[in-house]
């Protein structure tokens, strides 16, 4: 139109406006961490909602609940272990994926080591069946995967079986939220220099550094006002928990980035797969349990 200035013609499909078009795009744009962080926190809200349900209502339904992690978590590694052609069975690993959380519940430290030593066997004795090539390398592989995932994370059954286990529990899952929530806001906000950057390049020491505040405030917390415990032990739990969830994080980048994938699935959205959620707490789990049996029934 004359004496007005031109406007750039729509392109098929667009919205009307390009102020439309560039909401839309700003809606879509993962934040700087990487994460659709709406869809993220909602999915992370509601599976905390079913893991409390499971702990103070009905104990048999978080070990239903561990035991299906479980069996996902390993269909992920083993499925991303394909993209170097390593083929792994999956009917004795999954076996030992719902086997060892039952086997921890019920049968304690020895029921879970027991689990896992005749999961191993059934794998070799698998292969030994298996005519296919790479049975040595399967059968390692395997073993890592049911020590990754269904072992570690069926110590956060045993840690339920010690006294006020319930409550001990919650208190590692609220740090292991704690570390990732105060880990991201202060890395997005202050991140500057890179923890890993060949692993994981959006980790940074300042995120780090929130992490550990923000760990150590929950845990003196919980410790006091949940667990009646002295202060000293939610700081010791608080410090332990975040290190293992930073390595369990770092260990899941890695492999992720020696597969060449980004995420294990995509099954939970803004997460990625469950192994993306649960990278933290299997490593975690271990380390709360093991200071919950040594320090917990001393430290009031």
């Amino acid at each position: 139109m004359a004496g007005g200035s031109p406007t750039p013609a729509a392109g098929p499909g667009s919205p009307p406006g390009g102020s439309g078009r560039r909401a839309l795009r700003a809606a879509a744009k993962p934040s700087r961490a990487g994460r659709n962080l709406p869809a993220a926190i909602a999915v992370g809200l509601a599976l905390m909602a079913v893991v409390l349900v499971g702990l103070f209502l009905l104990p048999s339904t978080l070990v239903v609940l561990v035991a299906g992690f479980s069996a996902v978590g390993v269909w992920e590694v083993s499925r991303a272990l394909t993209v170097k052609n390593i083929k792994v069975p999956l009917p004795p690993l999954f076996a030992g994926a719902l086997a060892m959380p039952v086997a921890a519940y019920y049968g304690g430290p020895e029921g879970l080591a027991f689990a896992l030593v005749v999961t191993c066997a059934a794998l070799m004795v698998w292969k030994c069946l298996d005519s296919t090539d790479g049975a040595v390398r399967s059968v390692l592989s395997g073993t890592f995967i049911l020590c990754w995932v269904p072992f570690f994370i069926s110590f956060a059954l045993l840690l339920l079986l010690e006294e006020s286990g319930a409550l001990k529990v919650a208190t590692m899952l609220l740090l292991v939220v704690s570390n990732d929530t105060f880990g991201y806001i202060v890395g997005v906000l202050f991140g500057k220099h890179p923890m890993a950057p060949k692993i994981s390049p959006k980790k940074s020491w300042e995120g780090f550094a929130g992490s550990v505040s923000g760990a150590i405030l929950v845990g003196i917390l919980c410790s006091v006002l949940l667990l009646d415990l002295q202060w000293w032990f939610g700081l010791v739990l608080a410090v332990a928990t975040v290190a293992a969830s930073t390595v369990g994080d770092l260990a899941e980048s890695m492999v992720k980035r020696e597969l060449g994938i980004k995420d294990m699935s995509n099954i939970l959205p803004g997460h990625g797969g469950v192994m993306d959620r649960l990278d933290s707490i299997v490593f975690a789990a271990p380390v709360a349990y093991l200071l919950a049996s040594l320090l917990a029934p001393g430290a009031v």
